[in-house]
């Protein structure tokens, strides 16, 4: 989904690839309208191992909401592709070159966003933007794919100006690299980067407590959490930005190795000093919006996906739910 404007260009990248990305030719799609993608003028473009590169602006005007079709050709091999992965959104791979055929052809589809690391939209002067910075609750995973039906996407749809752009990513930590760069160390590329930004929304937390035992590693402590989060809000706060902090979601019925009694009890005295600091602008309180009442320290079972640390549909919308308007001042 991409905010309303009168054009647009797309970013790619091959921040994570080893080799030059060769991409012979590209388009980009809003419902039956197409435009050719051109890099300086020409059709064609390497990407070097490690870079991003964006395209010249093509005047296609697209509505706030609208969903882009990207169409890229590789004419060889590209080996370790850099992507987002379950996006709640899926890719379509073919053989051949297709970047202007009326329909799909028939492709392997895959849940994830090859290549492609956004879209910058020419919006109206006063537009105004915030982010989503976080991880899988703000990225979508759990929820219906191809529905657009993530978190980020109900709260864009109650707003009647501006957007809010989603850097989400499934599996991303506050304080530790693994899936992605963590927040402090991506905050200034995937956020400050963003133009016209006024706000940043954040929900961090889970995956830096639940995911070391997965990994045979200690869980973040409380203390250090804090100390993550409160970097965090001086940094945006140093750059002039609003930062609106989320409550760790409920995750007891993860399992095992994730909800043990240690992490439960890490979440809950987290979300007692987000609830109660001066650090963040404001705070929009996830965890009771999804919570189930009679055990907090779970999701409620009509907005669990069915993992126990995921929301679905449903639970993505409360979420959404949970931010007030007047706060986000879009």
């Amino acid at each position: 989904m991409a905010g309303g404007g009168e054009a647009l260009r797309v970013r790619l990248t091959n921040r994570y690839g080893r080799t030059p990305l060769t991409i012979a030719a590209a388009t980009v799609a809003v419902g039956h309208r197409r435009a050719t993608l051109t890099f300086d003028g020409v059709e064609q473009c390497v990407v070097a191992a490690g870079e991003e590169l964006v395209t010249d602006p093509v005047d296609l005007s697209v509505a706030a909401g609208a969903d882009l079709v990207v169409s890229l050709h590789f004419p060889k091999k590209t080996g370790l592709a850099t992507y987002s992965h379950m996006p709640a959104e899926v890719a379509r791979i073919a053989e051949g070159n297709h970047v202007t055929s009326s329909a799909f052809p028939p492709a392997e589809q895959v849940e994830a966003r090859f290549y492609i690391s956004g879209v910058d939209v020419l919006a109206p002067p006063d537009t105004a933007i915030a982010v989503a910075f976080g991880d899988s609750w703000f990225e979508g995973v759990g929820t219906t794919t191809s529905a657009n039906h993530r978190s980020v996407d109900f709260l864009n749809r109650r707003l009647t100006r501006g957007w809010v752009v989603n850097q989400g990513i499934a599996g991303n930590r506050l304080l530790r690299d693994g899936v992605g760069e963590h927040a402090l160390a991506r905050f200034d590329r995937d956020v400050l980067s963003i133009p016209a930004l006024t706000h940043v929304l954040v929900h961090f937390g889970i995956n830096d407590i639940g995911l070391p035992g997965m990994l045979g590693e200690p869980p973040a402590t409380a203390d250090v959490l804090i100390e993550g989060f409160t970097a965090l809000a001086d940094h945006a706060h140093r750059a002039g930005l609003k930062i609106l902090a989320a409550t760790i979601g409920p995750f007891a019925g993860a399992g095992p190795e994730i909800s043990t009694p240690e992490n439960l009890a890490i979440r809950r005295e987290v979300n007692d000093w987000i609830r109660t600091t001066g650090a963040f602008d404001t705070v929009f309180d996830v965890a009771r919006a999804v919570a189930n009442p009679d055990a907090p320290d779970y999701i409620h079972p009509t907005l669990d996906s069915g993992d126990g640390i995921h929301l679905n549909d449903k639970g993505a919308e409360a979420m959404a739910d949970a931010v007030n308007l007047d706060d986000l001042a879009l």
